[in-house]
C-alpha cells in the first residue's frame, strides 16, 4: 500500500483536493504493481509553512511511501516529474517550491498483521 501525504500553505476546495487525490492515484502506476486501489491519499491544507524565510509564497511538501525494499532512481525521478505538473497546477506552487521525499517500508502493518 502506498501512501502520499502532502502538505501545503494553500487554501485548497474540497474539489480542487479531490482532484489532486485523483491524478495521484493515476501518477503512482509509475511503480511497479502499485495502483489507486491500494493508494491512501492525505492532503493537508492551510499549514503554516515557511521556505526560504518567507511563508508568503505557495509551498508544498509530499511524502510519498511505498511498500518495498527500496525506491529506484529512476520510478522517483518520473514520480517526482509528475506530482510536481499536479501539485503545482493544483496549488500553484512554483516546482521550487515543491519538496518530495521518499520512503521504501520493508515493514508495513494492515488488517492485524504484517505484509
Amino acid at each position: 500500500m502506498p501512501f502520499i501525504n502532502v502538505k501545503t500553505n494553500a487554501d485548497l476546495s474540497a474539489e480542487t483536493m479531490e482532484s489532486i487525490k485523483r491524478e495521484l492515484g493515476n501518477a503512482i502506476t509509475v511503480f511497479p504493481g502499485k495502483s489507486e486501489s491500494w493508494l491512501m491519499v492525505a492532503i493537508e491544507k492551510n499549514v503554516p509553512m515557511w521556505f526560504r524565510g518567507s511563508g508568503s509564497e505557495t509551498i508544498v511538501y509530499a511524502e510519498v511511501k511505498v511498500f518495498a525494499k527500496d525506491i529506484a532512481p529512476s520510478i522517483a525521478d518520473t514520480m517526482t516529474r509528475e506530482m510536481t505538473d499536479i501539485l503545482s497546477a493544483h496549488t500553484g506552487a512554483s516546482g521550487d517550491s515543491i519538496y518530495i521525499t521518499y520512503s521504501a517500508c520493508k515493514d508495513w502493518g494492515w488488517n492485524g498483521g504484517n505484509f
